[in-house]
Formats: C-alpha cells, structure tokens, sequence
C-alpha cells in the first residue's frame, strides 16, 4: 500500500490521532493545518486522497473544496462538527466524496478511506466500453467522454454514472444507490444522490434542465436512458 493520505485540520490532536491510525494502517500520510497550506501540500504531494476539515481558519474547507476540485478528481473526505444539512448538501455538491461528522472514531476514519479508495481505484479492472450518443464510459480505465472532450468525475459520480449505465433502463431508489455505492460505511442520506446527480447533469448533459443520460423517475429515483 502506497497510497498518500493529506490530512488538512487545525487542531493537532486530530491530526496526530488520524495520522496515527493512517499510518498503522499502511498509507503516507502528509498534513496541513490551514487551507492555503492544503492546497500548497496538494500541489506538491499529489495525495490519493485528502481528510478535509469543513472549519479551517481564515479559507474554510468549503473553499479548499472548491479550489482542489477546479484542477483535481482526488476524492475528499470531509471532516465536520456541524450537523446542518445545508452544511452536507453544499460539501457533496462541490465534490466531496464522504464526510464524516466530529466526534469520529479513527477506526471510522480508516475504513472510510479504504472505501473511498476502492471506488476511486476500482477492485475489478473491466475494460468495458459503454457509448450512448455522444457519451464514452470506459469502465476500466475510469474515464468519461461527451463528444470527445473529457468529464472529470469525481469517484462517487463515475460510480452513480457505472451503477446506472450498466443496467440502462432500470430504475433505482437512493436508498439503492447508497447501498451499492457506499454500503455499511456511509449514512443513509438520500439528498446526497442528488447533489451527485446534479452535479453528473452538470458535467455530462447538453442541457442540465433537460437530461437526456440521466433521467429522473419521480418519487422513486433515476435510471439511465440507452436511447439517447
């Protein structure tokens, strides 16, 4: 295992609990206590995947958030002590992949992150191509494509786009797509799909306000369109 772990947090007993839960666990670890030095770090140590803190001083884990996701698709797991949904819902739709809310266990810590990891890795290597209309999703090598220019899909998204690609035309709940994507390890939280699938419009579609790849079936969830 050789992957690198950033851990961005202001307090220093966090970080050494993280670090050393992290670290006996086999990863890299590399830390940065506010978000101008996250950003800093991430440049020059290209991590597999960042521990945010959503409540840095002075740039906030929101903004490190947005900053890392206009030139990067490492995953980020964000660190919160807050509880508001509106908190959540803005974090995933900027790109985080998970949080996590204070107090956590570092256990919690540690098999999150191999989770994330394992999306964003994939365990199976298909080499799967699947081509609808203008879009290309190569299943092994972990790219997406409209019309010849390149998505950058965070892990959480390529899996959503995965789950409902592969089966086009089947319906699924959000309770479904968080079983598939996240199982044990991540809370139940429907109206984190959304923000995903918002962002997949975002990124995929023609026009956002009319999809033509992911559609929605009201009150029960999305599916793919294979007749696009």
């Amino acid at each position: 295992m050789n992957e690198t772990i950033l851990v961005v947090d202001d307090e220093p007993k966090i970080v050494r609990l993280a670090q050393d839960y992290l670290e006996h666990s086999g990863y890299r670890v590399v830390i940065a206590g506010d978000g101008q030095m996250a950003l800093d770090t991430a440049r020059k140590s290209r991590p597999d995947l960042v521990v945010l803190d959503l409540n840095l001083p002075g740039m906030d884990g929101l903004e490190v958030c947005r900053r890392l996701r206009s030139d990067s698709d490492v995953p980020i797991i964000m660190l919160t002590a807050r509880v508001e949904e509106t908190d959540r819902l803005i974090g995933l739709e900027l790109g985080a992949d998970d949080y996590i809310t204070k107090p956590f266990s570092p256990r919690e810590l540690v098999a999150r992150t191999r989770a994330v990891l394992r999306r964003a890795g994939g365990e199976t290597r298909q080499r799967d191509i699947i081509r609808v209309g203008e879009l290309e999703i190569d299943l092994g090598a972990h790219r997406v494509s409209r019309a010849g220019e390149s998505a950058h899909l965070t892990p959480i998204e390529f899996n959503i786009l995965t789950t409902l690609a592969q089966q086009p035309g089947q319906t699924f709940s959000r309770g479904q797509l968080l079983d598939r994507l996240h199982g044990v390890t991540y809370e139940s939280y429907d109206r984190s799909v959304d923000s995903h699938v918002k962002n997949l419009r975002r990124k995929l579609e023609p026009d956002p306000s009319e999809p033509q790849y992911v559609l929605t079936v009201y009150g029960v969830g999305y599916r793919f369109n294979d007749e696009v």
